[in-house]
């Protein structure tokens, strides 16, 4: 909430504009809480959202720091570094997983590329990341980044499993004449088994029909996608993928974890990104778990055929 360029900002949830005075912002607090409370008719879902508005933006040194943006433009990787090394404390010495790739790194560049075309020819864009500049963009040009937000937070939880993993982030999956955008957000083998992992934000909850996710910002069919691209890399690769796993964030789902069972003969789940580690090591219901010579020789047919998008 708050924190996605898809989502409202405080001082819409509040109704005033940004550049609204002290004053203003608080009178219009007052009238949204007396407008939402549960009491008087108005919906528990919008009040809390109304006071967590006025936490962020109520006082001046909250207001500054809300102002200065909630780190849409701090990628989880170095641009110019050819492999994304997940950010760590120096004295964290805990093995990682194996990580190769730039996860989100296609999509802010594609942001990158339609921000400038937005804004236009010979208008200066200091800073492509401002808050307010972000929630201005067209919804297709923001959904650019918040899937390249959502992707690294993947990213940092999948880095954080251990050695006994390997990530590979933002796989090619277009195959022969197929879409040229096509891609897999994350493939992850681990000791619970072969992974296709979709990192999502719709903006908005979700729901499940049929073993799809839909919801009034869900426009496409993402289970289905995520699908066709794992069977042109499990073609290419000559593996078979043991479930497919889409991460949203925790605001978006009713449940930490929601199994739709087969899909097209796949097993997938749905899993709230705080509980995404423990899916991965614990496994989901179906998938056949992968070790020893297996292990080795799924890793080095993706490490010998996976392209990077």
């Amino acid at each position: 909430m708050f924190d996605s360029p898809l989502s409202a900002s405080a001082y819409e949830v509040l109704g005033v504009e940004a550049s609204a005075d002290d004053e203003t912002l608080r009178k219009a607090y007052r009238l949204r809480l007396r407008q939402t409370h549960p009491d008087t008719g108005g919906d528990a879902a919008v009040f809390i959202q109304v006071q967590r508005a006025w936490e962020l933006v109520g006082e001046p040194a909250a207001r500054a720091a809300y102002d200065r943006g909630h780190g849409f433009g701090t990628p989880a990787f170095a641009p110019e570094a050819p492999v994304w090394r997940p950010a760590r404390a120096a004295a964290d010495t805990r093995p990682r997983a194996r990580s190769h790739g730039q996860p989100g790194g296609w999509r802010r560049e594609r942001y990158l590329t339609l921000m400038r075309e937005w804004v236009g020819r010979g208008a200066t864009l200091d800073d492509p990341y401002d808050p307010a500049l972000v929630r201005s963009a067209p919804h297709h040009v923001r959904r650019l980044l918040a899937d390249a937000l959502a992707e690294e937070a993947t990213a940092r939880i999948v880095g954080d499993l251990g050695m006994g993993y390997t990530v590979w982030h933002d796989v090619e999956a277009s195959g022969r004449g197929g879409d040229p955008d096509a891609k897999i957000d994350h493939i992850v083998l681990g000791p619970s088994g072969l992974y296709g992992v979709l990192s999502e934000d719709f903006g908005g909850p979700v729901r499940f029909r049929r073993g799809e996710i839909i919801g009034d910002t869900v426009a496409e069919a993402p289970v289905a996608g995520l699908l066709a691209r794992m069977r042109v890399v499990a073609r290419a690769a000559g593996v078979r993928f043991g479930g497919a796993i889409v991460v949203l964030p925790d605001d978006d789902v009713d449940e930490p974890l929601t199994e739709l069972g087969k899909v097209r003969g796949t097993p997938v789940a749905v899993v709230s990104r705080s509980a995404l580690s423990t899916a991965l090591r614990r496994g989901i219901t179906g998938v056949r778990a992968v070790g020893g010579n297996e292990s080795f020789d799924v890793r080095t047919r993706l490490q010998q055929t996976v392209r990077f998008a």
